[in-house]
């Protein structure tokens, strides 16, 4: 289960970065540090112009999370849209977070036809599925779309030109539908994820193109490894 949480596992080092990306001068410093302690200040300063540029503007590698990173460009990539809840965004950095530890970037010209034979498995599962399974289910096929559709869009384009395989529409509507059926499980509302659900489906192609802007302009995710941060496998 993917839930917005990158926000609550920020690691010392990112708040020592964002202290002293911030902090002009050491009385500054001191405050931030005290504010960072508030979680409705803590999310007004994340939000700041001047943090997205250092981190998109460095030349080095920078010692944060990918929690931190993916929160706040997708926080940057959003505010642009209907999507304008923090808590949206903290869901699509978790996601990005948690499935592009997983995914192997080297095979990104593949991702048309195993993501198709994937959810296709999944489709299957779901007709012999519990109510709590489902709910897992369509959960996890509407993330998947998003990531997809999201971030290897060039990828999916190129596969559906030649060899056919699914296209875009397809993972929007697979996203969109699915996130729509999770919203109306208790377990949604259990997890606080039953406004999340609705947004996305409401605004899938929306979000799309957000993560597809991400993605291209931001993260240069075309190469196997992502920029910015450091080794991710020490992350907490």
């Amino acid at each position: 289960m993917i839930h917005a949480n990158c926000r609550v596992r920020l690691t010392a080092d990112d708040f020592a970065f964002v202290v002293r990306v911030l902090s002009q001068s050491e009385t500054d410093r001191v405050s931030l540090v005290r504010l960072l302690t508030d979680e409705d200040t803590r999310d007004s300063i994340l939000d700041h112009d001047t943090l997205s540029r250092a981190i998109l503007e460095s030349p080095e590698r920078l010692p944060i999370s990918p929690q931190l990173l993916f929160y706040v460009l997708c926080r940057k990539v959003l505010r642009d849209t209907s999507v304008t809840s923090r808590e949206t965004s903290d869901f699509i950095a978790s996601l990005l977070d948690g499935f592009i530890r997983t995914a192997s970037m080297d095979h990104g010209e593949d991702i048309g036809h195993r993501s198709r034979l994937y959810l296709s498995d999944m489709l299957q599962s779901l007709a012999r599925a519990s109510t709590k399974e489902a709910f897992i289910l369509r959960s996890h096929m509407a993330n998947y779309s998003l990531f997809v559709s999201g971030i290897f869009a060039e990828n999916v384009e190129k596969r559906t030109q030649q060899r056919g395989a699914p296209s875009l529409s397809f993972y929007e509507d697979m996203g969109r539908m699915n996130y729509r059926a999770a919203a109306e499980y208790h377990e949604a509302k259990k997890f606080n994820l039953q406004a999340i659900y609705e947004e996305l489906s409401g605004s899938f192609h929306e979000v799309r193109l957000a993560l597809n802007d991400l993605a291209v302009r931001l993260l240069h995710l075309a190469t196997p490894r992502l920029p910015l941060i450091t080794d991710t496998s020490h992350s907490t």
